[in-house]
């Protein structure tokens, strides 16, 4: 499975199968994540065989079960450390889907659970992403027009319009979809949040999905 059928494919799912991760998978799973610690300087971690989490009421409200996984994204606070929990959050999740398993960001309907998580000093928990083998593959939802997201036209470049239709599959807080991207005239592009929740770490997401249909060799961000 390329990266852009990844993109296609990934829904979210918010119930799972009692499986273990079989140990290939999560070693495979632990490299990406190493990597994208390595690159970005966050403190991602997988936590597995932890049903604390989601066991709670706040779980339930958000309709999960069977959550025993989840990868903590962590990090120091500074102004570009939620955005990167979402782009280097979404690599990874894109990782997860090429290698069989399912995924949900999750914000605030879990408990946390500090003393599973590794915290150097200064690090706080963002935000968790469930993952693990879900009892269904996710349900499509409602998008906006690729005309309400960006700037595209008939005449924008290839890589632009795929960029474009990766990021409109880019799941975001509650659906809010906040973001537009906008190719400028030196071919640069410029990605913008808009006022919500979480969109910061929104566009995190939509910024990776972007530069993986696209080709991060395509796009200079301005």
């Amino acid at each position: 499975m390329d990266i852009f059928e990844a993109i296609k494919l990934r829904r979210s799912v918010r119930r799972y199968k009692d499986i273990p991760i079989e140990e290939d998978i999560l070693n495979l799973l632990k490299k990406e994540i190493d990597e994208c610690n390595k690159e970005s300087g966050l403190n991602i971690q997988l936590i597995i065989n932890e049903p604390k989490a989601f066991s709670g009421k706040m779980a339930n409200y958000g309709h999960f079960k069977g959550v025993k996984n989840y990868i903590a994204l962590v990090g120091k606070n500074s102004s570009e450390f939620t955005e990167k929990c979402g782009y280097y959050g979404q690599r990874i999740v894109l990782k997860a889907q090429q290698l069989g398993l399912n995924t949900c960001w999750v914000a605030l309907t879990y408990s946390k659970q500090p003393e599973f998580i590794n915290f150097n000093k200064g690090e706080k928990l963002h935000i968790v992403i469930s993952v693990g083998y879900g009892e269904y593959q996710g349900n499509t939802r409602k998008s906006k027009s690729v005309k309400e997201i960006s700037n595209v036209s008939e005449t924008s470049p290839e890589w632009f319009k795929r960029g474009v239709e990766a990021a409109i599959l880019a799941p975001t807080a509650v659906n809010q979809q906040k973001f537009y991207l906008k190719l400028n005239s030196d071919n640069t592009v410029t990605a913008k949040a808009k006022v919500g929740f979480y969109t910061k770490t929104d566009l995190g997401i939509v910024k990776y999905n972007f530069e993986a249909a696209a080709g991060k060799e395509n796009v200079s961000w301005k």
